[in-house]
């Protein structure tokens, strides 16, 4: 790992994503019109490429560091949660559907907090990583929202949404096996 301070260009473009997740919020506080749901998608996405951007840059580059390793997942999910959180009272996202997120997502973070202090890397599973495709895709259906050329975006978003939270669950469940599994290993 090379060490090139702070501010390079992944990082920056992590802090980029972090730093569109309170314009979201605005963008989502009353119901958007058309135009405004147009520019929360095109947010939303430009915010999910530099998610891929910003680790191949730091990989390519040898920039990764701690702090670059730390932030980019949590961008990923302050931008990912905040949106989701928004979409429920404009009833874009069943809130139960998002409370099932949320709380996946914090108990793999504090296990995995747990599993780095004991020496453990718990590696992401396929499920995790389709999950994060399938809620990225869903997301960005569900800010659309309006029906345009006979599809219609709200349902397509809400079928992803499932898929998402089957993933979510399924890449839950493989994060605890394994993290007992590693923890029987080292007893």
């Amino acid at each position: 790992m090379k060490s090139q301070g702070f501010w390079n260009l992944p990082n920056s473009l992590t802090v980029l994503r972090i730093l569109l997740v309170p314009v979201m919020v605005w963008m989502l506080l009353d119901e958007p019109t058309q135009r405004e749901a147009q520019v929360s998608v095109v947010i939303f996405v430009a915010a999910m490429i530099t998610d891929i951007v910003d680790g191949w840059l730091a990989r390519k580059w040898d920039l990764v560091s701690p702090v670059g390793a730390y932030l980019d997942p949590l961008a990923d999910k302050l931008m990912t949660i905040t949106v989701l959180i928004m979409l429920v009272p404009l009833a874009r996202a069943p809130a139960w559907i998002v409370a099932v997120l949320l709380c996946r997502e914090v108990a793999i973070t504090g296990l995995r907090s747990i599993a780095s202090q004991e020496g453990m890397v718990i590696a992401a599973s396929s499920f995790g990583k389709l999950k994060t495709v399938y809620l990225g895709v869903a997301i960005g259906f569900l800010l659309w929202h309006h029906e345009t050329f006979g599809c219609d975006f709200h349902s397509a978003g809400i079928a992803l949404l499932w898929v998402a939270t089957f993933c979510s669950v399924a890449s839950g469940l493989h994060y605890f096996r394994e993290f007992v599994r590693n923890t029987k290993l080292t007893a």
